[in-house]
């Protein structure tokens, strides 16, 4: 899920719109067009439409399963950062908890970390993007220092951040694994070689690679699992049909 500036701008653009979300519980669809805007929803999530790249509108509308992109008028150079991140996670992000979450929790308590997704695409130029975020300290605020994306989907001519370091073959599955620092914290990529539309599948797997390469340890504390979309053109239409994620310690 970006470029270089992403986390610099990140931080001060969420910790000043942390402020401005408006949170609640979605019962009915509810509309979302405030930069910052979340809610909650099946108790347990929270649906964040997190447009922190730029000034124009965008709009999601969240079910009781997801969201979807409903408007999209910014656009923004394939070279440099994404809109936006919209997406739905559990955990704790700049502050804002999901209701009921055990996390953060350490890596090393995890006994099992299962998630699923169900993604709609639409055209545009984005990424569909699924986050895992780890920290050495139980952070609930601020950047993470890791950042492990899941790229279930890639449209147009973006590519993740730093450069390509291989292949490798997760949850049985080929990726293309790329590695660097977007300036203010780590990440490692996975690139899907096609398109993934769903999937159920286990954190930890991409998890342990992410341990084995030397970049956490199990020390480290699992803080957030989020999935959605980076426009950076178009995007009308994508959709999170259904999230879930569940970990126990």
């Amino acid at each position: 899920m970006k470029s270089t500036v992403r986390s610099l701008a990140l931080a001060c653009l969420l910790t000043a719109g942390t402020l401005a979300a408006s949170t609640g519980q979605a019962q009915a669809d509810t509309t979302i067009c405030q930069q910052y805007g979340t809610t909650t929803i099946q108790g347990r999530y929270v649906v964040q439409n997190n447009r922190w790249g730029s000034s124009a509108t965008q709009c999601i509308n969240v079910t009781s399963t997801g969201f979807q992109i409903t408007q999209q008028d910014g656009s923004a150079a394939t070279n440099g950062a994404p809109l936006s991140y919209p997406s739905v996670y559990a955990g704790c992000h700049y502050a804002n908890c999901s209701p009921g979450t055990n996390l953060p929790m350490q890596v090393s308590r995890i006994r099992s970390a299962t998630s699923s997704i169900d993604y709609r695409f639409a055209g545009g130029t984005y990424n569909a993007s699924y986050d895992i975020w780890l920290d050495p300290s139980p952070k609930t605020n601020g950047v993470n220092q890791m950042e492990i994306m899941i790229w279930f989907n890639r449209q147009g001519p973006i590519q993740p951040i730093g450069s390509a370091v291989g292949n490798a073959t997760i949850a049985g599955r080929g990726w293309e694994v790329w590695r660097g620092n977007n300036g203010g914290n780590n990440v490692i990529s996975y690139v899907a070689p096609s398109p993934i539309t769903s999937w159920s599948f286990n954190v930890l797997d991409f998890i342990n690679d992410v341990r084995d390469r030397g970049a956490i340890t199990n020390s480290w504390y699992l803080t957030s699992i989020q999935a959605g979309f980076e426009p950076w053109n178009g995007g009308v239409g994508l959709a999170v049909n259904n999230f879930s994620a569940s970990v126990s310690g």
